[in-house]
């Protein structure tokens, strides 16, 4: 479970960082491939997040981790 967490969250710095070299790169401020790249990878982002969210709920819920910290209603 922790190689899948750490695979998500490079995929989540990896499609943030594709995200900035698309919109950091010349060729024209009304330049629709581009936008149309950052977009594509600012959603893979999104994408991954939910699905590490997912992961990391599914773990829980069956007992892989344990939440720790301060107890509800205490």
């Amino acid at each position: 479970m922790q190689i899948l967490v750490i695979v998500a969250f490079v995929a989540i710095l990896g499609s943030l960082g594709a995200a900035l070299f698309f919109m950091m790169r010349g060729g024209g401020e009304d330049n629709p491939a581009r936008r149309s790249r950052m977009a594509r990878a600012l959603a893979f982002r999104v994408g991954f997040s939910i699905l590490l969210f997912l992961c990391v709920l599914l773990a829980w819920k069956l007992g892989y981790i344990q939440p720790t910290g301060i107890r509800a209603g205490q």
